[in-house]
């Protein structure tokens, strides 16, 4: 696999990348690119838009950058493996935050949800998905999660797929070595679910909905009460070192181990 160049400035642009395209800019990537790094026509960076791979893209423009011509590929498009994250929403600080961890951590997909304690009813999925871009920009990530509208708790839990793993992670569960409950799951070739309750917790009325539900895994994630945004990131990382692409060679692109 190429190494990453994390030297070179990344951006992600919306447009189909192959050698020889003239991919146009807006005004802020031009802003960007131009005001606050100080480049000019001719300098190069690296450009990605989620399915073409990353491409080596040089600067064009007079005055200033406004447009960039794809070189050569850098590295071939790759693909995340099936982990849906799935949590109770947050303001905004910390929603950007879950977001951008989540993104960094390999999720593919980010969806929100409303239970009976969360204390926020909005969300905007455009800042979600600006969060997911530049999360991508400063990782070197070539796929982008995508990101879903807000839906019930209980609207989630009826139209989501059972065969996938449900990761449940609750404050109340019993202490136990959850890298160990999480290897002796079966993760279905379907993928993985993580879900995150909000900073009240669940009701007993969807604690016990969810511990009803077949093909789930009510976990614990050790001694301390964390905050959501920490339990996401820390839940996260358990499922990718136990299941995901942190366990081994040839674990992404949704494949898992049966």
């Amino acid at each position: 696999m190429p190494r990453h160049d994390f030297k070179s400035p990344r951006l992600f642009v919306d447009a189909p990348l192959t050698a020889g395209a003239s991919v146009a800019l807006d005004r802020d990537q031009a802003n960007y690119l131009g005001n606050v790094l100080r480049l000019t026509s001719g300098a190069r960076i690296l450009a990605f838009n989620g399915r073409d791979g990353e491409w080596d893209a040089e600067i064009a423009g007079r005055k200033r950058p406004d447009s960039l011509t794809m070189l050569s590929q850098t590295r071939p498009q790759d693909s995340l493996g099936d982990i849906t994250y799935v949590f109770a929403l947050l303001k905004h600080a910390r929603l950007d935050y879950v977001v951008q961890k989540a993104v960094e951590m390999g999720v593919a997909k980010l969806q929100p949800v409303t239970t009976r304690f969360t204390q926020v009813s909005r969300v905007n999925l455009e800042r979600m998905s600006a969060n997911v871009i530049e999360a991508a920009e400063q990782c070197g990530i070539l796929s982008l999660a995508a990101v879903a509208a807000p839906i019930p708790l209980e609207r989630y839990l009826g139209e989501r797929d059972a065969r996938r793993l449900l990761v449940f992670c609750d404050e109340a569960a019993e202490i136990a070595d959850p890298l160990a409950a999480l290897r002796s799951a079966k993760a279905a070739d379907s993928g993985i679910d993580v879900l995150i309750g909000p900073e009240g917790g669940f009701a007993e009325e969807e604690r016990a909905v969810l511990r009803a539900l077949p093909h789930t895994l009510r976990l614990a994630l050790g001694p301390r009460i964390l905050r959501a945004d920490t339990a996401g990131v820390a839940a996260l990382a358990l499922v990718q070192a136990a299941l995901g692409d942190w366990a081994g060679p040839g674990l992404g692109g949704g494949a898992w181990p049966g």
